[in-house]
């Protein structure tokens, strides 16, 4: 007997997840036929679809974390939120209750956005710490970690919503998805984290049996700090190294050793698209990101752009994401995930 689809309209998932066009997407690429089925697609779609006015969106529809205001919003998403920050208002006192509402409006006026955590099973003095850490971060670190913070909260919502549609006469192949997901709930991390490595957890030594990512192992965008905006129309080229040594040293005679993996131009929103395949298990070596910035800009000093790092035998089931932050007379670049 075929396990039943799961299927949601545009106003759950805007509970789940408050972007429209998140919503939308998912409607249009649904029903799925497991809950993993469903969390893959939202990954994809948060992280490669959904825009920047999308992610603002979305961060826009979650209240202060120790705001006991919000309790009074009866929508599904605020009655979610209450929930997942009892654990937080339950071990908040006076004076770290009036601690978080300092620093949440600190954080705001820096950033522009609401200071977002997956606060479920987490205490007020954690989550001010962790509000205290990510204080210092440059905006596009701290916007980047907003995001994947919010995808840690879809994918804990989506369990809510799998466990408000299961009736209780359910089938027994519905009833199996949704322990599945509960018992997932019952680890946070388990969750929470999948989206980071994209890789399923597997005895040690042996490599996933069945494609796990939701996305290329490597990616990378270009963001314009000049303009302050995303960078369009950049060619982007990625390389691994294959010379006769093991890494590229500065030497001649090797310069022909960079072997081609894929290239592509970013879109209006700075991603480079897709660089390289769709594999489990990345090839440990040397790589390199070239970019065309003497094309983007002409009167520019650098003619490109070239991106070297190293991936080693432990992170092959790793991701990479490495942005290039670019001026007409500077650039740097960090490794995200």
């Amino acid at each position: 007997m075929a396990s039943p689809m799961l299927e949601f309209n545009e106003k759950e998932y805007l509970a789940v997840c408050g972007s429209s066009k998140f919503a939308k997407e998912m409607v249009s690429v649904g029903p799925f036929s497991s809950y993993q089925h469903a969390i893959d697609a939202a990954r994809d779609i948060w992280f490669n679809k959904v825009d920047v006015n999308g992610w603002l969106e979305a961060f826009a529809a979650h209240p202060q974390i120790g705001n006991r205001s919000a309790s009074h919003n009866n929508s599904t998403s605020a009655q979610w939120s209450k929930g997942e920050q009892s654990t937080a208002l339950a071990t908040a006192t006076d004076a770290t209750l009036e601690e978080l509402y300092e620093w949440n409006a600190r954080y705001m006026q820096k950033f522009g956005f609401v200071f977002l955590i997956c606060a479920s099973g987490r205490s007020s003095s954690e989550i001010l710490a962790e509000l205290k850490r990510r204080y210092v971060n440059r905006p596009i670190v701290e916007f980047e970690n907003a995001a994947k913070e919010q995808m840690k909260i879809t994918e804990l919502r989506f369990q809510k919503l799998l466990d408000s549609k299961s009736a209780p006469d359910s089938s027994t192949e519905l009833q199996q998805t949704t322990d599945v997901v509960a018992k997932a709930g019952e680890d946070r991390v388990s969750i929470i984290g999948a989206h980071l490595t994209t890789a399923t957890e597997s005895p040690i030594g042996k490599p996933p049996q069945t494609p796990t990512r939701s996305r290329p192992p490597i990616t990378t965008h270009v963001l314009d700090i000049a303009r302050g905006c995303p960078a369009p129309d950049i060619e982007v080229r990625l390389e691994m190294w294959g010379g006769h040594t093991p890494k590229p040293v500065f030497v001649e005679g090797d310069a022909g050793s960079w072997i081609c993996q894929g290239r592509s131009s970013t879109d209006k929103d700075g991603r480079s698209g897709q660089l390289m395949g769709m594999i489990d298990a990345l090839t440990p070596g040397t790589y390199r990101i070239s970019f065309n910035t003497g094309k983007y800009n002409p009167n520019g000093f650098f003619p490109y752009v070239s991106i070297i790092f190293e991936v080693k035998d432990s992170q092959q089931f790793e991701h990479f994401h490495v942005p290039l932050l670019l001026s007409p007379f500077s650039f740097s670049t960090y490794r995200g995930s």
